[in-house]
């Protein structure tokens, strides 16, 4: 810290030397003048640097010790701008970087948005830009909290949104809305049925009357659980009471066979580079580009453009808005090309098993599975069979009213 002062304040270089240069530095500390970095040169000569403002008092006191002493290095802050006295242009310069510095801080230069996961940021990044809030904005002729409250009343999915500057960066912080739960219809009368065909293995009834049992089959589309719930008559009455409505609720899980079937020609079309290519340029500042070539000179039809973003990062892994843009054009022809009849039968069975495991969802589970595979005119099909152990009840509403009570047949 000490040296840090000494050369915002300037310091010289002194060169003592007399009969009695001890009497010297003793005249030095009783007047205050302060010094360091003091090298004897022999028995009677010393070199010290004390401060710019003490070098003549410093010439004095080793006059009254009976010794001479020269000035020679000069050092520091004051020295340093002491060379750009007769140097305009550099003045000038130093004047504008500073005013820029002090300009330009006014400036928003980056936008950094956090705490959102299922809204993008794209999304958010959008909207405030809509509302000023860009690089290259002015920083305080933004009414932060209007812009606030007008995106966060736009942006779907948000609760609270906050914009803070802090220099050249927008910090944008967010919080995203909890899901509200969808209300169960209590008023709609429906039965369970079977999505799909298999044995029942258990039929779990939280509201309505089970018409199957374990261990029977059922076929798509078969009530399992229903929706009208037979009235208890009295001991020995002769009259149905009837069936009440209700909204049936329950899981079916069944053991099925699933049987699905994919194809692949035998012959794909191919890329094939003709060696043509070219290189392009392009610079985004502020969100603003420059394009550094014309008009395109790739003459085929087909070609791959492959952008790579070179973006200015500054230490600390801090992202400025300057982008460097190279877009590469590679031209290139299609051939026909026999396919692998192993690699595309492996290919296709991957995505039935995919298709699979959608189906039957992330609580079923597949017990067997058998792959056949055919090739007839150029193409190759591969069919899965597959036995799954799966939950088969949907519910599939009715005309009526929860609550309502449907007559009985008389019987004699």
């Amino acid at each position: 810290m000490r040296s840090v002062i000494n050369f915002l304040r300037g310091s010289v270089c002194v060169a003592v030397s007399g009969p009695f240069p001890e009497r010297f530095l003793n005249l030095c500390a009783q007047s205050g003048v302060g010094f360091w970095d003091l090298a004897w040169e022999g028995g009677q000569s010393l070199r010290l640097r004390v401060l710019r403002r003490d070098a003549g008092r410093a010439v004095e006191l080793a006059e009254r010790a009976g010794c001479t002493a020269s000035l020679e290095g000069r050092a520091g802050l004051p020295v340093f701008l002491a060379g750009f006295r007769r140097r305009y242009a550099l003045l000038a310069g130093l004047a504008l970087a500073l005013a820029a510095v002090c300009l330009l801080s006014q400036f928003i230069l980056t936008v950094e948005v956090s705490g959102n996961e299922t809204v993008p940021s794209a999304v958010i990044l959008m909207e405030l830009s809509r509302q000023g809030v860009r690089p290259g904005a002015y920083g305080p002729g933004l009414d932060l909290r209007r812009i606030s409250q007008e995106a966060l009343r736009r942006i779907e999915g948000l609760s609270w949104m906050s914009v803070n500057l802090h220099g050249t960066r927008a910090e944008v912080l967010v919080r995203e809305r909890s899901p509200s739960p969808t209300p169960r219809d209590e008023t709609t009368p429906a039965h369970v049925v079977a999505a799909a065909d298999g044995v029942l293995e258990e039929v779990e009834v939280l509201e309505g009357q089970a018409l199957f049992r374990e261990g029977q089959a059922v076929l798509a589309g078969e009530i399992v659980i229903s929706g009208a719930v037979d009235l208890k008559e009295p001991q020995y009455a002769a009259v149905d009471a009837g069936q009440r409505l209700v909204h049936a609720r329950g899981e079916v899980w069944a053991v099925t066979h699933r049987t699905l079937a994919a194809c692949i020609p035998l012959e794909a079309q191919v890329k094939v580079y003709t060696g043509e290519e070219e290189r392009r340029w392009s610079l985004s500042l502020l969100g603003r580009s420059v394009n550094f070539f014309g008009k395109a000179s790739i003459s085929s039809s087909g070609y791959d453009k492959m952008t790579t973003t070179h973006i200015l990062t500054l230490p600390g892994g801090r992202e400025m808005p300057l982008v460097l843009v190279e877009t590469e054009y590679r031209a290139y022809e299609t051939a026909a090309a026999p396919v692998r009849a192993d690699a595309a039968r492996a290919m296709l069975e991957e995505r039935l098993l995919e298709r699979l495991t959608a189906l039957i969802g992330a609580e079923g589970s597949v017990l067997s599975t058998a792959f056949s595979a055919e090739e007839e005119d150029g193409m190759l099909t591969v069919t899965l069979t597959a036995q799954c152990r799966e939950q088969i009840g949907r519910e599939a509403v009715f005309d009526g009213r929860v609550g309502e009570i449907l007559p009985g047949t008389q019987t004699e």
